[in-house]
């Protein structure tokens, strides 16, 4: 799979990275000792930040600002790793979906970019583009219905969008049969250490929780 960066992107946050992570994976539906780690990043949260510092997380400032820059309201849309950290500081439980989700809302949570994660066998094509949403472009976001994506960065796939820094689409997303992962973590502020090292946590938890194999990644630009 190819990852494109449109010149949309570009133009909003010319220091985009990214990272795609690809991985062999057996999912399961619960796994206690990956919530036992989530819940150590709860409490590490709780004792360093509050709902308004979070916003001052690298990843999460910027990915604010590029969705101001595209014209949407943060606040009102929330990236998805903000929204994550948030109800764990205001002492709510994370959904539980099932291990590979899971694991995937912990590496945003540890890291503070929002990171999309898709069943790789579901996509249409051979390359993913990130461009900026359009008015009445249809997007079935997870669990949400239709939702608005005018304004927002999305990755296209050949069929339409796939994922946002919001909400992923319910056409691609992961379920307890998928075995072949596809992950991408979107460094709007530019930190290519940071995103890479997120990546390398993303191939450590699957070999850790979900049987992981030929874990691997490369960055675009």
């Amino acid at each position: 799979m190819k990852v494109i960066v449109s010149d949309e992107i570009e133009h909003v946050c010319p220091g985009f990275v990214g990272a795609a992570v690809s991985a062999d994976v057996v999912n399961s539906e619960y796994s206690k000792e990956l919530w036992l780690e989530i819940e150590e990043w709860g409490e590490k949260y709780r004792s360093s930040y509050t709902t308004e510092t979070i916003k001052h997380i690298s990843g999460i400032e910027a990915t604010r600002r590029v969705y101001r820059a595209c014209g949407k309201d943060p606040s009102r849309y929330r990236p998805a790793s903000e929204a994550l950290i948030r109800r764990m500081l205001q002492g709510k439980a994370l959904y539980q979906i099932d291990t590979l989700v899971d694991l995937i809302n912990l590496a945003s949570i540890a890291f503070g970019y929002s990171i999309g994660g898709f069943d790789a066998d579901k996509f249409q094509g051979d390359t993913l583009t990130l461009g900026v949403g359009r008015e009445g472009e249809p997007y079935e976001g997870i669990g949400r219905g239709m939702i608005n994506i005018a304004g927002l960065p999305v990755y296209r796939d050949a069929l339409g969008g796939v994922g946002t820094p919001t909400s992923d689409n319910e056409r691609t997303k992961i379920d307890i049969n998928t075995t072949r992962l596809f992950v991408l973590i979107n460094g709007y502020d530019g930190n290519e250490e940071n995103v890479r090292a997120n990546a390398d946590f993303i191939i450590k938890l699957l070999e850790k929780y979900a049987q992981g194999k030929n874990g691997s990644y490369f960055i675009y630009k």
